[in-house]
C-alpha cells in the first residue's frame, strides 16, 4: 500500500513538472468542442481522460473475475468439508468392520485335518490325459 501512493506521488510530481516545463499556448479542437490552454495541461488531461476510459472498460471483467473467484472459494470449502466427512466416515465404517471381524472370527481355530500332499497326482493327471486323447 505504501509503495503504491510512493508510486503516486513520484507521478503526480512528474506530472507537475511536465505542466510547468510545457506552457506554451495550445488549441485543441474536437467536433464542435474548442478548447484552449498549455499544452502540459491538455497533455496530462488527455492522460488522465485515457486513465478513465480505461479504468471503466476494464471494470466489468475485474468484477466478473472477483465474482468467479469467491463463487470458486465457496465450491473449495464445501468440498474440503465434504471430504473430510467422507474420511471421518471412512474411519468410522474401518472401525466398525474390525470390530464386527473380530467379533465373528472365533478365538480358537478348530482343529483341521493335515493336507494330504501330492501323492498319486501324477497317476491322476496321466489317466485324465489318455482318456481325453481322441479315439481313432
Amino acid at each position: 500500500m505504501q509503495l503504491a501512493i510512493i508510486v503516486a506521488i513520484v507521478i503526480a510530481i512528474a506530472g507537475v513538472a511536465f505542466a510547468t516545463q510545457n506552457s506554451v499556448p495550445a488549441t485543441v479542437v474536437f467536433l464542435v468542442w474548442r478548447f484552449d490552454g498549455s499544452l502540459g495541461v491538455i497533455v496530462l488531461l488527455a492522460l488522465a481522460l485515457g486513465a478513465l476510459v480505461a479504468a471503466l472498460v476494464s471494470t466489468p471483467a475485474a468484477l466478473r473475475a472477483n465474482w468467479v473467484a469467491r463463487r470458486q472459494r465457496k465450491e473449495i470449502d464445501s468440498l474440503k468439508l465434504a471430504h473430510a466427512e467422507a474420511q471421518a466416515r471412512a474411519v468410522e465404517l474401518e472401525r466398525r468392520a474390525a470390530s464386527s471381524l473380530s467379533a465373528t472370527v472365533p478365538a480358537e481355530a478348530p482343529d483341521l485335518p493335515e493336507p494330504v500332499g501330492f501323492q498319486g497326482t501324477t497317476a491322476r493327471f496321466e489317466t485324465f490325459e489318455r482318456d481325453a486323447e481322441p479315439k481313432a
